[in-house]
């Protein structure tokens, strides 16, 4: 439900427009040093207003320890972080009570709770809960670099509204005003090789999952991908250069039998366009049976690819420094 992991195993919880959202990280070793000052740079490059394109809605998003952490290290015990919330405009979504939006979790989410749900702001469907997947993913790397401090993680942008050249994209949604998606790639270097446990806890299949947990994410593919299915077996496979496992091609993308190969570890994920859109649309008013058109007011994103990198980064580290404890 709210819970990922085996031994570095996350809780999630808050909501958008609640006091505060927060994670709690069981089995998170004892004598990792925190302060809050690691959390910022990635915080920071997760924030909203910093690029033409975000919402509006700016938090201040400073990590609060509430458990775990003693006198600047990790204690071992099960580890909570909050981050409050203080910038919110709940009247913005009262009259969108009767008329789900379109594209959101509205309707879907007052079938599963019975109308008891925390709509506002998307509750606790909220890409606002990414803060905490990427207050995760700093305590995973600095796992990962007890382990191994060479791996490198890494994510980027690839293109926005069909164009690679990203402002322009972005200028094209603003003047079109709608939202556009995006497509944001990953790459991880200098893994070991044979990470992973077949078949339910593949490489691919972790990270698929953790992935799929960020809101907005509607698809992804492993190297060549969906390319694959056009290309010859002599042409995908890749050939083994020497024994450390580099390979010649990296159309597996790292990973061979759901575990690590010693290649980069390579993939790609879609981010779909901003359902809250400036752009008139239809909806069903739940209350009156009448289709009506609807425009989305209040303060949202009109390409959420731009903020998915380091929430991409963080949930790739969360499984990887699973895995690697899982090693030890």
């Amino acid at each position: 439900m709210n819970s990922f992991g085996r031994l570095f195993r996350l809780h999630i919880f808050g909501e958008s427009h609640g006091p505060a959202v927060g994670i709690t990280i069981d089995g998170c070793p004892p004598g990792i040093p925190i302060v809050e000052e690691d959390f910022m740079a990635d915080i920071e490059r997760r924030k909203a207003g910093l690029q033409k394109g975000t919402t509006t809605r700016t938090e201040e998003d400073k990590p609060v320890f509430l458990s775990g952490v003693f006198k600047g290290t990790t204690t071992g015990s099960p580890l909570t972080i909050i981050f409050e919330n203080k910038n919110i405009r709940s009247a913005d979504y009262e009259k969108l009570r009767s008329t789900p939006r379109p594209g959101h979790a509205d309707f879907v989410a007052t079938k599963k709770f019975g109308g008891f749900e925390d709509y506002r702001g998307g509750g606790h469907f909220s890409g606002r809960l990414t803060v905490c997947l990427v207050a995760a993913g700093v305590i995973a790397k600095k796992i990962i670099t007890a382990y191994n401090t060479s791996v490198s993680i890494h994510a980027s942008i690839l293109e926005v509204g069909g164009e690679k050249n990203i402002e322009k994209g972005v200028q094209q949604a603003i003047d079109a005003k709608d939202s556009i998606g995006g497509i944001v790639e990953c790459v991880v270097t200098n893994l070991p090789v044979a990470l992973g446990e077949p078949f339910f806890d593949s490489v691919e299949s972790l990270i698929s999952h953790a992935v799929f947990s960020i809101p907005a994410i509607k698809g992804i593919e492993f190297g060549a991908g969906f390319a694959a299915a056009k290309m010859k077996g002599s042409e995908h496979n890749d050939a083994l250069e020497n024994i450390s496992g580099k390979n010649a091609t990296n159309n597996a993308g790292g990973i061979t039998g759901g575990l690590t190969n010693g290649n980069d570890l390579v993939f790609r994920v879609v981010v779909k366009p901003t359902s809250s859109t400036p752009a008139p649309q239809q909806s069903l008013n739940i209350e009156t049976g009448n289709i009506e058109e609807l425009s989305v007011k209040g303060r949202h994103d009109l390409c959420i690819a731009l903020r998915v990198p380091v929430v991409l980064e963080a949930v790739t580290a969360c499984v990887l420094a699973d895995l690697l404890m899982r090693v030890k």
